[in-house]
């Protein structure tokens, strides 16, 4: 199963009131592993940044404006994303200035049936506990000490592990899911190609020598169990 695991960072809160989208990250997974593919772009906002948006982020009017608009790369992205499950922390705020930007240059929104939100899985999960990216980090062993400001794609790399962790932890990649014909292929390729050295057989009689060792310790051992079991019917019941 391919999902894309992604984050966004923004001018404000609210796309309706014209705040815009300026950075996405995007991460490929297949079969909840990481497939090293990405999608990464910071866009040109075409309005000032206000100072609180960019004290998280650290994205100035400076940094972005030289770069592309969000129209300008909206088909590689699309591309990039396809039909896949789009999973987001607190989702439908990254959802939300995703299908503004989209319908902004005349693109059919993106469907919320494909929105799985990792917010909603933790607060299920574990309930009355602190919900947020670095909480959940902090609680699953996660390493972010690279996170000094907010990005959309470092954030979505911490997401997609924290993913793992709330939909079963490492384990579910130990054989519990099908492999792809392909990779059976690759893997009996590899197999075939492996040379095996055949070792030849140990013996595992004992020599005469041992033979003759073992007899003569069983007849030092004063009335052994075992000549109970061996002894005939009538000398078990006398005893």
């Amino acid at each position: 199963m391919r999902e894309i695991v992604f984050d966004t960072e923004t001018t404000g809160l609210s796309p309706a009131g014209g705040d815009r989208m300026v950075e996405i990250g995007c991460i490929e997974m297949i079969g909840r592993i990481e497939t090293g593919r990405y999608f990464h772009c910071y866009f040109n906002p075409d309005r000032s940044m206000p100072s609180e948006a960019e004290a998280v982020h650290g994205l100035s009017d400076i940094f972005l404006s030289d770069k592309p608009r969000f129209a300008d790369k909206a088909e590689e992205l699309l591309e990039f994303i396809g039909d896949s499950p789009l999973v987001a922390h607190n989702a439908s705020f990254d959802f939300g200035f995703l299908n503004h930007e989209l319908e902004n240059c005349g693109r059919a929104a993106v469907s919320m049936a494909r929105m799985v939100d990792t917010l909603v899985l933790a607060r299920t999960r574990h309930p009355g506990a602190k919900h947020s990216l670095d909480a959940l980090c902090t609680r699953f062993g996660v390493d972010r000490s690279q996170r000094v400001k907010h990005g959309a794609l470092l954030d979505a790399q911490l997401l997609a592990q924290v993913y793992i962790e709330l939909t079963g932890g490492r384990q579910i990649g130990l054989g519990l899911v099908a492999s792809a014909p392909e990779e059976d292929s690759a893997a009996l390729e590899l197999a075939e190609s492996v040379t095996r050295t055949v070792r030849p057989p140990r013996p595992h009689a004992a020599g005469p020598d041992e033979v003759a060792r073992h007899r003569a310790f069983l007849v030092k051992i004063v009335s052994p169990l075992w000549d109970r079991f061996l002894a005939p019917t009538s000398e078990r019941g006398a005893a």
